[in-house]
């Protein structure tokens, strides 16, 4: 008996010298992680092969964990991603302190990776989109469409919908006075003018409405926008001004309504009221609200170009607790043509969820229309400060820790998540 029973620990003793079998890969997203960009899109990639993934949304920077299969264990080291092998008792234990109610983390699943649209001209531009550099840098797959795809109703076969540096107003940019016997500018023009023919319209900016309504009736039908730069005003104006003739005969052929400032009706509009336009039609500005006016000098140094992320409860608000993920909460600014919203000009019912509080500017808003959701994201490129025109793009495998492009990605992940309902 005594023999068997030393057989038996000696058994036991040798299970326990063994190392416990990996049942989870844990992605973390805090400092320790090599590559917060590509997490992005491994998260993504394991969702196509249809295995599950989990956003511990508020730990260690907004971390996956996943099924700890070969495939993915191989996957995550060719892009140069970090991951921690986790067994069954040690996952259950970091999920269960997360769901402890006194502590502000959430588990959410993520289901299936959403159908992504880029709207963006086809005649070369001359200057590059931050969310197609970091789409194309994570390995996330996206379509290209434009105003005829638009048009066409095609936009419900997609989820998600970005817009970068776009005009909805048809001034092209308000580049006239800069860049009008610039060769790429022309070929804008003509590009344009050539699809507002084909579909029936007589100028660009009622070509650009139509789209607009287009957009807008893609969110009410639970669409998920996000814009940048130049596409969040000029979007929400074009919408205002439905009515108005506000392009001057630089850009129609014809001049601008004296009466059209009175005409703008803010309830059309998704982020801002309130708003003035911008009378010098040849200024590289649409309307006053974007707080830094272009060409003016920034009224901030780069050097203290910041602004702050808020924190959400994880478990009460758990979208912009999803769109905020991040290893920091401080994010240095970046300009664009529009590069932030004075906050007197944001709708009260919009969600702040990024701010530079000293200068009474909100860089990161978020919405809801109908049955979708719409956020808006100041300036141009987040690792690259003030980006001119022709410019080489951001190469980021200098930048894969980039907190400003994680906010980009954070909103591409968004829609795949089961939607838990929001307490607040």
């Amino acid at each position: 008996m005594t023999k068997r029973i030393a057989i038996v620990a000696l058994l036991v003793l040798g299970l326990l010298a063994r190392p416990l079998q990996a049942q989870h890969l844990l992605i973390p997203m805090d400092e320790g992680q090599a590559n917060h960009l590509k997490s992005y899109g491994l998260a993504y990639w394991v969702l196509s092969k249809g295995v599950e993934v989990e956003w511990l949304l508020n730990y260690r920077g907004g971390s996956f964990l996943v099924s700890a299969q070969p495939f993915v264990e191989s996957e995550a080291r060719v892009r140069g991603i970090t991951v921690e092998k986790l067994s069954e008792g040690q996952a259950a234990d970091i999920k269960a302190q997360i769901l402890l109610p006194d502590v502000n983390q959430d588990v959410m699943k993520l289901e299936k990776p959403p159908k992504i649209a880029v709207y963006s001209p086809k005649s070369k531009q001359p200057w590059d989109d931050a969310v197609t550099l970091v789409l194309t840098y994570a390995e996330i797959p996206y379509d290209v469409v434009f105003d005829d795809e638009v048009l066409e109703n095609k936009l419900p076969k997609y989820d998600w919908l970005h817009l970068h540096h776009e005009d909805f107003t048809g001034q092209y940019g308000r580049f006239f006075a800069s860049f009008a016997n610039a060769g790429w500018y022309q070929d804008q023009v003509r590009e344009a003018e050539a699809i507002a023919r084909k579909h029936g319209f007589t100028k660009v900016s009622q070509l650009k409405l139509e789209v607009a309504k287009k957009i807008r009736d893609f969110c009410a039908g639970g669409g998920f926008l996000f814009a940048m730069c130049s596409a969040t005003d000029s979007y929400d104006i074009a919408l205002a001004a439905d009515g108005a003739d506000i392009c001057d005969r630089y850009y129609d052929g014809d001049a601008i309504d004296p009466r059209a400032q009175g005409k703008l009706d803010y309830g059309r509009c998704f982020a801002f009221h309130k708003f003035r336009l911008e009378p010098n039609t040849l200024a590289y500005e649409f309307s006053d609200i974007d707080s830094r006016p272009n060409p003016l000098p920034s009224m901030v140094p780069e050097k203290d170009d910041f602004f702050q992320l808020f924190t959400f409860s994880a478990k009460y608000d758990p979208i912009p607790t999803m769109l905020t993920q991040n290893h920091q909460n401080l994010i240095h600014g970046f300009m664009g043509q529009t590069t932030a919203f004075r906050s007197s000009l944001v709708k009260p019912e919009v969600l702040i969820m990024g701010e530079n509080k000293n200068q009474k500017e909100a860089r990161y808003i978020h919405g809801t229309y109908g049955n979708g959701t719409w956020t808006f994201y100041g300036g141009h490129d987040p690792e690259d400060y003030q980006h001119f025109i022709e410019e080489e793009p951001t190469d980021l495998n200098l930048h894969p820790n980039s907190p400003g492009y994680r906010l980009i990605l954070n909103n591409i992940l968004f829609p795949a998540a089961k939607k838990k309902k929001q307490k607040t």
